[in-house]
């Protein structure tokens, strides 16, 4: 991980249903999502230009699904980058619902 990676605090604003990758304490990224009773629907990442290849897509997306798992809740990922995320990181595989799955992993 290099320097600027260290420097991502990501915060979940329930309200705004976004979680929010800060870098060097200016806004670098968002996970849009939904909250669907037992279940996260995560719609969309969206990460400024000019921060990508910073890892923040990366840290973004592993702190949203270590919130849900310790939320105790499932999701359902709508995002082709999230989707991404998990078939690289199988260890997030099973908070993926089951009957509501999302998109398909892509190959």
């Amino acid at each position: 991980m290099n320097d600027a990676a260290e420097t991502i605090v990501v915060t979940n604003d329930a309200s705004a249903r976004t979680y929010e990758a800060t870098l060097n304490g200016e806004v670098a990224g968002t996970l849009i999502y939904e909250a669907e009773g037992d279940r996260v629907v995560l719609t969309h990442t969206i990460v400024e230009p000019s921060d990508r290849e910073h890892g923040v897509g990366t840290a973004l997306v592993r702190e949203a699904l270590d919130d849900v798992r310790r939320q105790g809740k499932t999701a359902t990922v709508m995002c082709p980058f999230v989707t991404d995320f998990i078939a690289a990181n199988p260890e997030y595989a099973d908070l993926v619902d089951r009957q509501h799955p999302g998109v398909p992993y892509r190959k």
